[in-house]
């Protein structure tokens, strides 16, 4: 009797290999990925000593890495300015380019003072007074620290800033 000859295991006898499919990815499209840190996956908490090593550690990694987000996304907004043409002949065309460019103008600009608040709580953490509000000497909530990093004001003395501010306005 003769045998038939059998597929390794996984695969079905008479079908060819498939091919992995290439993608191509455009220019200036990589994503960005944390650099290994050992901060990584080190989450502070209520429970520890507030502003610890490990704590200042985290949150200089955090600021610094999103410094270089804001510089690298600068670079981009340069190099693509530089690109794009500003003789479009017709007139709404050159007029959408232009509403393009101060919009994007703007946000660089927001970025250009968001660099300068990191680069103020990066100094604060080597004065050792990050983390600290600026007006009670109080430690700010590790919640807010995590959604805002460059906070300067504990959550109550930033509504009472905000308080003061619109009734000032108002008057």
């Amino acid at each position: 009797m003769a045998r038939k000859k059998q597929a390794p295991a996984g695969k079905k006898q008479g079908t060819a290999p498939k091919k992995q499919a290439t993608t191509r990815k455009k220019p200036g499209t990589a994503k960005r990925t944390k650099p290994v840190s050992r901060y990584n996956r080190y989450r502070p908490s209520e429970g520890e000593t507030f502003m610890n090593n490990r704590m200042t550690g985290y949150f200089r990694g955090k600021l610094l890495q999103w410094r270089s987000d804001l510089l690298l996304e600068s670079s981009e907004t340069l190099v693509h300015l530089q690109e794009s043409s500003t003789s479009e002949p017709d007139f709404a065309d050159r007029a959408s380019l232009e509403t393009d460019r101060s919009l994007e103008l703007r946000t660089r600009d927001r970025e250009r003072k968001l660099i300068a608040k990191i680069d103020s709580a990066l100094a604060r953490i080597e004065e050792g007074t990050y983390g600290f509000c600026e007006e009670t000497m109080e430690p700010i909530a590790i919640r807010r620290l995590e959604a805002r990093p460059v906070a300067t004001l504990s959550i109550e003395a930033q509504e009472r800033h905000e308080r003061m501010e619109r009734t000032h306005r108002e008057e």
